[in-house]
């Protein structure tokens, strides 16, 4: 089954990629590699919510935050594959806005890394690193960016 195929029957869409906050692009492209633009839990635009995870957020509004800004880094990677469905996820990095003392960082990435599992199954088994970060851009309370394998068409 094509990822685009289980992306439906999941009942999502891929959003159009987020415009940069800054100056940069949302992917660069070398050879068969796309690096994505660190993605925040951006909904039609607007951050899903803001604060730090331990503080003003629980770890599985944490996990939710996760998967809608992997949900973003699918559609930056898909941009620069050209298809979601030759889009193969090498690595996530997931950095979690924490509050002193909150450790569930690893729980957090969780929804990132299931979203991807169960969009792109074979192609989204990842290395990932979960890090804890003081703070984000925009008060953001998770930022997910990806190391993609172009597959061949």
């Amino acid at each position: 089954m094509s990822a685009s195929t289980r992306l439906a029957e999941l009942g999502l869409t891929l959003p159009e990629v987020p415009t940069p906050a800054a100056a940069y692009r949302p992917t660069a492209r070398t050879g068969a590699l796309v690096i994505t633009a660190g993605q925040l839990p951006v909904v039609d635009g607007e951050l899903a919510a803001t604060g730090k995870l331990g503080e003003a957020l629980t770890t599985d509004q944490g996990a939710e935050l996760a998967r809608t800004a992997a949900l973003n880094v699918l559609a930056a990677a898909a941009a620069g594959a050209g298809d979601l469905d030759r889009v193969r996820i090498v690595k996530l990095t997931v950095f979690v806005a924490s509050a002193p003392g909150f450790t569930e960082q690893h729980l957090v990435a969780n929804g990132a890394s299931n979203l991807i599992g169960d969009v792109l199954a074979d192609h989204g088994a990842h290395a990932r690193s979960a890090v804890g970060v003081a703070s984000l851009p925009l008060d953001a309370p998770v930022e997910v960016e990806a190391i993609v394998e172009v597959l061949p068409g």
